[in-house]
């Protein structure tokens, strides 16, 4: 079995995350595929949504895991979610799966409360992320309310720093939110620090999406 992680930003705690997350629910013989290409998230936050060039790419590394034999692939990147939402139909048609590593994430978020504080560092991902938890909203006929928290300066910190600013931000929104979504997987390591300290439901999105993989693997009978 061979499982293609397709990143667009690679910092050290997203990749350890995310590899032990879906360790933990498909085993440890199942070969990772890593694919990387942060230029595409550098070419969306300068243009400011996503653009031809680099969604062309993304698809390309998609088309490349099939190539390659995977079985599944998991979208690391929520900037570029909807590009993944687009390529489904091909997935379905070549028999390879693709996961989006938030989609879950979101529709938990929705279960779980009615005012949902969605952070982000880039605002390149806190729209798309909204989109998906509004999505979320109406499969489930369920009115939310969406308060957004834009980190700024937090991207590139290093973990201490970056825990500091997410509690700063956090601290505005934590009385008029039920629940926190954090919109990048990079975040993740800030997911039960938060929890603790504001006493609200938050949730990270590699934990979902590598349970999501698993489903993806069991339906196609490989698990």
């Amino acid at each position: 079995m061979k499982v293609g992680l397709i990143y667009t930003s690679t910092t050290p705690e997203l990749i350890a995350d995310v590899e032990r997350e879906v360790r933990s629910q498909i085993g440890d013989e199942a070969e990772l595929y890593s694919l990387q290409d942060p230029s595409i998230l550098a070419d969306v936050r300068e243009a400011g949504y996503v653009t031809t060039a680099p969604a062309a790419r993304l698809i390309g590394m998609y088309m490349k895991a099939a190539e390659e034999g995977c079985d599944a692939v998991l979208n690391l990147c929520s900037s570029v979610g909807e590009v993944a939402d687009c390529a489904q139909d091909c997935a379905k048609y070549i028999g390879m799966p693709i996961v989006r590593v938030d989609e879950e994430m979101c529709r938990e978020a929705v279960r779980k409360g009615t005012r949902i504080g969605v952070m982000a560092t880039l605002p390149t991902t806190l729209e798309p992320t909204k989109n998906t938890v509004k999505r979320m909203a109406r499969e489930n006929n369920k009115k939310i309310e969406i308060v957004d928290c834009l980190v700024d300066g937090a991207f590139g910190l290093d973990q201490e720093q970056f825990r500091a600013r997410m509690s700063e931000c956090a601290a505005t929104i934590a009385d008029k939110v039920d629940v926190i979504v954090l919109a990048q997987g990079s975040m993740a390591y800030c997911e039960q620090y938060l929890a603790d300290k504001f006493g609200k439901v938050v949730l990270s999105s590699p934990r979902f999406g590598a349970a999501e993989l698993k489903k993806a693997l069991v339906k196609k009978g490989l698990m």
